[in-house]
């Protein structure tokens, strides 16, 4: 099954404009762009036929071509990430069996999440979409409540039933426990780690869709499929030690190039 990667990466983000274009400092001092990372990390998946990154600026097309991206531009109507797939699908002329879409403010992705993700949408042939979700340990949850506190928008939560079919997406931290964990200890939360495979009708049926209202309010994506009440499937993936954390607020730049530097990522 052919398999397309695509980086959606706008330059207009209400809450932090610019985003693709922040740079990030590793290890090794280096400073690289968030969409240059967000590159690296789905190149670095194995199986994958074609990468594109799918913007609508000229800015963010002039970097990415610069660092030896395949680009594809599409419209700046494109509500979010998987609207913007669905059009570069379109634009492509299709041909692949799934698309993935690998949001462009997740550098820190690792490989076999992305492996994962497409190997659990084959292994459920009626399945029209899935996502990656990841349990938290202490220090992750308490990031997560870090930030709700301080009245921050951070990473998204997931709950899901018996059957791995996604119930509800949030931002705020779902379900809610009551218990302090310490950071290296689990916990019942899943982090939703940003990244979506899809079956190329699923994908071309999605903008067709009104957005509702869980989707308005919550501002998430996935929530038109439940809306439209077409399952999503999570896949739990392992975190192999590695720390996962998306590019929200500009307060996440210090915290993920913490997390490059005890990765010794360059």
């Amino acid at each position: 099954m052919s398999v397309l990667i695509v980086i959606p990466a706008r330059y207009a983000s209400t809450r932090y404009p610019g985003k693709p274009l922040v740079e990030l400092t590793g290890a090794t001092g280096e400073a690289k762009s968030l969409i240059r990372r967000s590159w690296d990390a789905a190149i670095a998946v194995s199986g994958v036929d074609r990468v594109v990154v799918a913007t609508d600026d000229d800015r963010i097309r002039t970097a990415a071509e610069a660092f030896g991206a395949e680009v594809v531009m599409t419209s700046e109507a494109c509500a979010n990430g998987t609207e913007r797939c669905a059009e570069a699908l379109e634009n492509l002329g299709g041909g692949y069996d799934i698309v993935v879409n690998l949001q462009g403010d997740a550098p820190l992705t690792p490989a076999w999440f992305v492996e994962d993700l497409v190997a659990g949408l084959r292994a459920h042939p009626t399945a029209e979409v899935a996502t990656p979700v990841l349990r938290c340990d202490g220090r992750a949850l308490n990031g997560f409540l870090e930030d709700r506190r301080a009245g921050r928008v951070g990473g998204t939560t997931a709950v899901f039933g018996s059957d791995h079919k996604g119930l509800y997406f949030s931002k705020e931290v779902i379900p809610y426990t009551s218990k302090t964990y310490a950071d290296d200890e689990e916990t019942p939360v899943f982090h939703h780690v940003g990244v979506y495979a899809y079956r190329p009708s699923a994908l071309a049926a999605y903008p067709k869709w009104p957005t509702g209202p869980l989707e308005s309010l919550e501002g998430l994506e996935q929530l038109r499929f439940l809306e439209q009440e077409r399952p999503v499937l999570c896949v739990e993936v392992e975190s192999r030690g590695r720390q996962f954390w998306e590019l929200n607020n500009p307060e996440d730049v210090p915290r993920l190039e913490a997390m490059l530097s005890e990765m010794g990522a360059s």
